[in-house]
């Protein structure tokens, strides 16, 4: 087997399960809508599956390392396979109920979580016994997962209309197994032994360690709130602000999903040229100017202007700036989280900068309706610059170009306080 074997595993692993995902996120929905008929019981459910994901990212770093990367990375996609297995097994024999599917998805939620705190940390560990540069390696990874989901959704809304929605929900549950078993025959690498289980006080101190770890270091920081601030910001847009636009402008709604085609595959092809460039440019420079111009331009263009060609260029243009930034943030996170910690702080790092995206459909929601689509796309414009701008006014964001060197002892590498 070749050194970029597991490497090369790991990434196919996680576009299987990835478009795997994305396509129970069209089929859960739909089965919820199209059997009740009710809206809010679909966001419920919906929010159901998010919430543990979210946390369980955030909450399972300690656990990972004490079961070790491959095996929470395999275990968590079996299990996952088998929990939403059961939907359309309960769908066929008539006894879905709303809190049962509420409990499975729940259960999918945190098993999925799991196994995605420990992909993270596996990504340099592979990258780094196949000697591939950190940047390339976040930027493939960021890429193949863009590019799941830019094919699952599509693939998902032709499943469903052909064999409905419990049979893309069996398939789903077909991707996880076949994620865990590509993973636990390929991604064979050498890893830091699993931590000595040490009850909930210990838990609760590894948990801490992560947070304090990220708490101390200023580039991590920032890093987490500048991506928490402008994924609330993009949620809203979005979820929001587009579809109105649409509606108003346009007048059908196959209008979201170009331009939603269109973004995803400026974000594809972001991502693998990010991989390719990251490691050759300065990582300030290249971050700092991406971000700029990944974000406002998208707002200005829909206050200004009702000319979809224009909006689809100038969404394909930013989209590929987005996509180029993953691979920075990606390669910065490795190189300064000691490779005994990267499971629990990687998975507060992920997870906090989620934890704005509940709200940025409410705030959008509220603006438009309050002042006016024109009026909320500039102040959601504004702030999305003035965030962005956060790199050229803060000296912390220069370390982006340094590589600290690897520390020899993780605990010493954790602040003090």
């Amino acid at each position: 087997m070749s050194r970029r074997a597991p490497f090369t595993a790991l990434i196919s692993a996680y576009v299987v399960s990835v478009a795997g995902t994305s396509m129970s996120a069209i089929a859960i929905p739909w089965l919820v809508l199209t059997t009740t008929g009710s809206a809010a019981r679909t966001g419920v459910v919906v929010f159901a599956q998010l919430l543990p994901y979210v946390a369980a990212q955030m909450l399972a770093g300690p656990v990972v390392d004490r079961f070790g990367l491959r095996r929470s990375f395999v275990w968590g996609n079996a299990a996952a396979a088998v929990a939403i297995a059961v939907i359309p097994v309960c769908y066929a024999l008539d006894v879905l109920t709303l809190p049962v599917l509420i409990g499975l998805v729940v259960l999918v939620g945190v098993l999925r979580g799991v196994a995605d705190c420990a992909n993270g940390p596996l990504v340099p560990t592979t990258a780094e016994v196949g000697g591939i540069p950190l940047e390339r390696a976040a930027g493939l990874n960021s890429g193949a997962n863009r590019a799941a989901l830019l094919l699952g959704a599509p693939l998902a809304g032709v499943l469903v209309t052909l064999f409905g929605s419990p049979a893309v929900i069996a398939i789903d549950a077909g991707t996880f197994a076949v994620a865990a078993a590509v993973a636990a025959i390929w991604v064979r690498v050498p890893e830091p032994p699993p931590a000595e289980a040490t009850g909930v006080r210990g838990y609760l101190r590894d948990l801490g360690e992560g947070l304090r770890f990220v708490r101390g270091d200023r580039l991590l920081l920032g890093i987490i709130t500048m991506v928490a601030v402008t994924n609330l910001l993009d949620q809203g847009l979005g979820e929001v602000m587009v579809p109105v636009w649409v509606r108003d402008e346009i007048g059908t709604p196959a209008v979201l999903g170009l331009i939603s085609g269109v973004g995803g595959g400026g974000a594809v092809l972001g991502s693998f040229l990010g991989a390719w460039l990251a490691p050759k440019l300065p990582r300030w420079s290249m971050f700092s100017v991406s971000f700029v111009l990944s974000g406002a331009p998208r707002f200005v263009v829909l206050a200004l202007s009702d000319s979809l060609v224009l909006t689809l260029t100038v969404w394909f243009v930013a989209e590929v700036f987005s996509g180029t930034i993953n691979p920075i943030l990606g390669a910065v996170a490795y190189e300064r989280i000691p490779t005994e910690l990267r499971a629990r702080v990687l998975g507060v790092v992920r997870s906090s900068a989620w934890l704005g995206l509940p709200f940025g459909a409410l705030a959008g929601g509220y603006l438009t309706e309050a002042w006016g689509l024109t009026t909320a796309l500039w102040v959601f414009g504004a702030a999305y610059l003035l965030t962005t701008l956060a790199p050229f006014v803060f000296p912390s964001w220069r370390e982006l170009d340094r590589r600290p060197e690897p520390a020899a002892d993780a605990r010493e590498a954790i602040p003090a306080g």
